[in-house]
């Protein structure tokens, strides 16, 4: 079993002990030249050689600097804005500028904001950038890079302080196999569910008609080879047929599914751009000719998506299970984002505010894509759903969104409206904790809702003064805090704080049973469920002299929550030193777990376990793809310490995993890890850090071992045990390598 010692290690080459002021820097003209140049350039949030719609007339403007350690620590940058008409291969004037900031000094290189920027509708630009920096702390020599690659942006016709955001695009997805059935149908297998609509070629001995049968679900192979259709009466399981009158000779088909009366909804479902036409979640294809004699059959399934990058996350793992899961949840990210907001699966299309949550921390995790997270955050604020703690979501996702992005636009925009509507501080009693709806109060648009489906709940006791509800509540206050400082509202940043420390108590003085060791499922409760204790273990209510009980009474439960809930017992259970524990429950094979959905034969995270938990549930539901950001922020280890990655942390948890490897996106660039261990007598960490952000690293090391030697870099350190952990603070820009050894 592993546990954590610490160990503070000086890293005297990149400790920020030595303090040297910017204008003690050389940043004159004979500052080192360097080859190497900002990359992947973004105007508000958007990256790419060529954006448009862009809504800001004053947009922010971000970069990475590449993982060298020359990038550690940006100390200026300049940035020129042209039209597009013109060009920086040529020789250009001071009016030929739209803008020229000359060197400005400062280590702010995400969400720059720009003073005298005067942009145009509908108009076009160019920008780049370039930067100085230094390898150390207390270097005083510097570094000019080259200039990026320019990026050319186009504003919208009418601009907006609402998130931009790229267009939905389309993949074509060649078959995997086509067999001919003993039935004399055609079966095409297109590998995994995608959606989108099927391009069909083919040839015939004459002009008639044969049915095109979509399924979602089918087997590939087999003597029950072929679509499933007979499917139960409340399934949203896709199934539909579709007749096609089909030419004499070769041709091709626009084939697209009927229309759903329920996910067309208008003002409720989200439509699909018109030029896409239905769309639906399919995998299979059966053709059946009828009295046809069909030939040269070729099918493609056209995908609907937001633009997705496959290249910017891997994992792989001593464990082939967790893998799989792991593949599951990202390509779940790309496949659900067909509506160009997070829904909530097919059956709906409609975005609900902890759904978009879980899909948002999952897709920062395998795509370094933000804005698809954000246009859904300000649309559901727009557009809120009933439930009591998916309003509480909200200020969850400006949070997430702060910390990823590093940029306060969006959370100035709806300020007030977290405040006013998203703390539900208007429903606190005198007590001190909220007083909700145990049933749902449709005048107030509220409903406590503690779990979904409600079977999932372990029998939790629903009443007004709700822990659950609380919990969040408590995290709320916390985030608000911290959102009120950064926007420099000082007064409410203390309010908030204030209320937090409150609440501490309160909550552990009314809803904490002495008996039992637990806390109820609310004020006047008999009955402890496991949400009541995972939640509060989870967002820090839990006094340390408590804890031991309460994880002990989580595990006895095991997996005993929806795939919603799910989120939150991992991170109680990583949170705590319990990575073996929370591993074994990702990779089990049990019926309740991530694995069955692929053994069901999905190939997108599903709303539910399983059927029999909820017979009408999705099978393309995003919500269930919790480990896609699990893997990432504890296996992995890597998390943002400030906003926007500016420090990093990376504390992988592998528990009895021999081998982890990953790349994680983040803002500021990729971080790879890959950590090999002989359980018990070494481990060897290799990682890598971008440019302008600095990293903590914590490790795990055996307990009842005596270490022999770290290293740092090839160079043995001298360490210092505290509290549990290897820590090592202060690592800057590029590759690095920690060895541990046992005795």
């Amino acid at each position: 079993m592993f546990r954590y010692l610490i160990f503070i290690i000086c890293f005297t080459a990149l400790s920020a002990c030595v303090s040297t002021s910017q204008n003690q820097v050389n940043l004159a003209a004979n500052s080192i030249q360097l080859d190497l140049a900002p990359l992947n350039l973004r105007v508000e949030l958007l990256k790419g050689d060529k954006v448009n719609h862009i809504q800001d007339s004053n947009p922010e403007f971000s970069w990475q600097l590449p993982s060298n350690a020359n990038f550690s620590e940006q100390l200026a940058y300049q940035i020129e804005i042209i039209n597009s008409k013109q060009s920086f291969e040529l020789p250009l004037n001071a009016e030929d500028y739209v803008l020229n900031t000359g060197k400005v000094l400062g280590s702010k290189s995400i969400a720059v904001s720009l003073d005298n920027l005067d942009l145009m509708p509908a108009s076009s630009y160019l920008w780049r950038v370039r930067t100085w920096s230094r390898a150390t702390a207390g270097d005083v020599k510097s570094f000019v890079s080259a200039w990026s690659v320019p990026q050319r942006f186009t504003l919208a016709n009418k601009l907006t302080e609402l998130a931009s955001r790229y267009k939905l695009v389309t993949s074509e997805i060649e078959s995997k196999q086509i067999t001919k059935l003993p039935s004399g149908r055609y079966l095409i297998d297109f590998g995994k569910v995608g959606f989108g609509y099927l391009q069909l070629g083919l040839k015939s001995d004459k002009a008639g008609e044969i049915m095109v049968h979509f399924g979602e679900r089918g087997n590939s192979t087999g003597a029950e080879a072929g679509i499933i259709s007979n499917l139960n009466k409340r399934s949203s399981v896709r199934y539909y047929q579709v007749p096609l009158q089909i030419n004499a000779n070769l041709d091709t088909y626009s084939v697209h599914p009927p229309r759903d009366t329920r996910n067309t909804l208008a003002d409720k479902a989200i439509a699909i751009p018109g030029q896409f036409g239905r769309i639906a979640p399919f995998r299979f294809i059966e053709i059946d000719a009828q009295d046809l004699d069909l030939s040269e059959i070729n099918a493609s399934m056209i995908m609907l998506h937001y633009p997705f990058d496959e290249l910017q996350s891997n994992f792989s793992s001593s464990d082939k299970t967790l893998d799989a899961i792991w593949q599951l949840c990202k390509y779940s990210m790309k496949a659900t984002s067909f509506a160009g907001v997070y829904v909530d699966g097919d059956r709906e299309r409609i975005p609900y505010e902890a759904d978009a949550y879980i899909n948002q921390l999952s897709h920062y995790y395998v795509d370094d894509e933000f804005s698809l997270a954000r246009h859904s955050h300000e649309y559901l604020m727009q557009n809120p759903t009933w439930p009591t703690e998916w309003k509480q979501h909200s200020i969850m996702m400006a949070w997430a969104d702060w910390m990823h992005t590093g940029d306060t636009e969006s959370l100035a925009v709806f300020y007030q409206q977290l405040k006013t509507e998203k703390t539900l501080e208007i429903y606190e009693a005198q007590h001190g904790l909220l007083e909700t709806f145990p049933k749902r109060n449709k005048a107030k648009q509220m409903g406590d809702i503690v779990d979904w489906p409600p079977k999932e709940r372990d029998n939790y006791q629903m009443l007004p003064v709700n822990t659950v509800v609380n919990a969040f509540y408590y995290l709320n206050l916390k985030q608000m805090a911290q959102i009120a400082k950064v926007l420099g509202k000082t007064q409410d940043s203390n309010f908030y704080q204030a209320k937090a420390e409150n609440l501490y108590h309160i909550f552990n003085q009314k809803l904490f049973d002495p008996a039992s060791g637990l806390y109820l499922d609310g004020l006047g409760a008999t009955h402890s469920a496991v949400h009541a204790n995972i939640l509060p273990l989870a967002v820090g209510l839990v006094p340390e002299n408590r804890r031991s009980n309460v994880i002990s009474f989580i595990k006895q439960k095991g997996m005993a929550v929806s795939v919603y809930f799910a989120q939150y017992l991992m991170e109680a259970l990583y949170m705590h030193g319990e990575d073996e524990y929370a591993l074994s429950l990702i990779t089990s094979k049990a019926e309740r777990s991530w694995y069955n959905m692929i053994r069901a034969g999905s190939t997108i995270t599903m709303e539910a376990w399983d059927d029999k938990f909820k017979p009408n549930q999705d099978w393309n539901h995003a919500w269930g793809a919790v480990p896609g950001n699990i893997v990432g922020r504890y296996i992995l280890g890597v998390q943002p310490i400030t906003a926007g990655f500016e420090s990093v942390l990376i504390a992988p948890q592998p528990a009895n995993l021999t081998y982890v490897s990953g790349k994680v996106p983040t803002i500021r660039g990729p971080i790879a890890v890959e950590l090999t261990q002989e359980v018990g007598q070494s481990l060897t960490l290799e990682f890598n850090i971008p440019g302008n952000t600095t990293a903590e690293v914590r490790l795990p090391v055996a307990t009842k071992k005596q270490l022999s030697y770290v290293k740092l870099n090839g160079e043995v350190v001298s360490v210092k045990q505290v509290n549990h952990s290897l820590v090592i603070t202060s690592i800057g820009a590029g590759q690095h390598k920690i060895e541990m050894s046992y005795q």
